[in-house]
């Protein structure tokens, strides 16, 4: 009996076949987002190496010119690093997910993605700005910002989200690729807004009362929230 039905079993793989369309969409599907992800990865990778390269740059200028400012570079693993410099963290993260936009996205209504619809496909590294006192004085409550997010299709094209410097002058999606030169601009464009977007006091109503418990938890450390525009429209910085 038993052999019986493994014989039946076998002569019914045997006559099985996949369908070519469930086939063909399972295999291009899953290559292209491979192909995506290793893009993105790659990419991630040359954002180390340039931000690594632009903050050694920095120290040995602060060392030939005596000046008192910290610059460090810190790896947090394979999808993450930091940078500090002055009252400043960067925070470069990559999502080892990859991403279809939706179909009212600027993207898909370009001549590039409408030609081959593959590459609206795309991974994403997110750039947070955060204060370095934030994590020094493990401030949780504390407010960090993305300050821009970088989209990388399988074709290593790229275009940005964000914050004026970066979310003004990279948004050519069919002409923009990945090179060490357009990684080390975005970088460059990330500090600069950093180093632009100032810290700003909160309005007084907002902050004139405090209670009891807060004190108590430490002014400083847990209850009251620092951010750089605590109490301000942010998206109006882009205006």
């Amino acid at each position: 009996m038993i052999v019986r039905v493994m014989r039946v079993l076998k002569e019914r793989t045997l006559t099985m076949e996949l369908k070519d369309s469930l086939k063909d969409l399972v295999f291009s599907k899953s290559e292209l987002k491979q192909n995506v992800y290793q893009a993105t990865k790659d990419t991630f990778e040359l954002f180390r190496k340039e931000t690594r390269e632009l903050i050694d740059l920095f120290r040995e200028r602060c060392r030939v010119e005596g000046r008192q400012v910290a610059f460090e570079f810190t790896d947090r693993g394979d999808f993450e690093f930091e940078v500090k410099f002055a009252g400043d963290i960067l925070l470069f993260m990559m999502h080892t997910n990859v991403f279809e936009f939706s179909r009212d996205h600027q993207v898909m209504k370009t001549p590039y993605v409408r030609e081959d619809p593959k590459r609206s496909y795309c991974g994403v590294i997110h750039i947070y700005n955060f204060l370095a006192d934030s994590f020094i004085y493990q401030r949780d409550n504390d407010l960090g910002y993305m300050i821009g997010r970088v989209f990388v299709n399988n074709e290593k094209h790229y275009f940005i989200e964000g914050k004026r410097e970066l979310g003004m002058l990279y948004t050519n999606f069919n002409t923009s690729t990945v090179t060490p030169e357009s990684v080390q601009g975005i970088v460059e464009s990330a500090i600069e807004y950093t180093t632009n977007f100032d810290l700003l006091t909160p309005p007084y109503d907002e902050v004139k009362l405090v209670s009891v418990g807060e004190m108590r938890s430490n002014f400083d450390k847990k209850s009251l929230v620092t951010g750089k525009r605590l109490g301000f429209r942010f998206q109006a910085d882009s205006e």
